[in-house]
C-alpha cells in the first residue's frame, strides 16, 4: 500500500476548516480524507502550526521549505517522494497516486446512458419478427 503525506502551510486548526469562511478546498480535502480512511487508506496530514517536528523529521520536505519557503505549501510526498508542490492533489491524483478505485475518494464511477438502436423500425435486433 502505497504511503501519502500532505504538509501543509500554518492554519489555525489541524484541517484548517475553522472560523467564519471555509476554503471549499480545504473542505474537499478533509472529505476525500475521510472517505479514504473509511476505505482503510490513511493519509497523514501535518500543519505547520501543529506539527513543526514533522517538517523537520522528513529531509525531502526540509530541504523544499529551506529552498522554495512555506509560501510554496502544500507538500503532497508519496513513499517519501514529493510529487505535488504549492496545491493539493485532484480526486483524480488521489486516485492515482495511491492506486485506488475512485469509489475511495468519494466519486461514483459515472454512469453510462445506453440506448438501443433501431433495427428495421421495430426498434428489435433485427431478427424475424423483432424477438430473438
Amino acid at each position: 500500500m502505497k504511503k501519502m503525506s500532505i504538509y501543509e502551510p500554518a492554519m489555525c486548526c489541524s484541517t484548517g476548516l475553522c472560523g467564519v469562511s471555509v476554503d471549499p478546498e480545504l473542505l474537499r480535502i478533509s472529505t476525500v480524507l475521510i472517505t479514504l480512511k473509511k476505505d482503510g487508506i490513511e493519509v497523514e496530514r501535518f500543519n505547520l502550526s501543529s506539527a513543526p517536528q514533522a517538517f523537520i523529521s522528513n529531509k525531502a520536505v526540509n530541504d523544499f521549505i529551506n529552498q522554495k519557503g512555506v509560501n510554496e505549501l502544500p507538500v503532497i510526498v508519496v513513499d517519501n517522494q514529493i510529487v505535488i508542490t504549492g496545491r493539493y492533489p485532484t480526486n483524480e491524483e488521489f486516485v492515482t497516486l495511491l492506486d485506488v478505485p475512485m469509489s475511495f475518494v468519494g466519486e461514483q464511477p459515472k454512469a453510462v446512458k445506453v440506448t438501443p438502436k433501431k433495427i428495421n423500425g421495430n426498434g428489435g435486433c433485427g431478427c424475424k419478427g423483432g424477438c430473438c
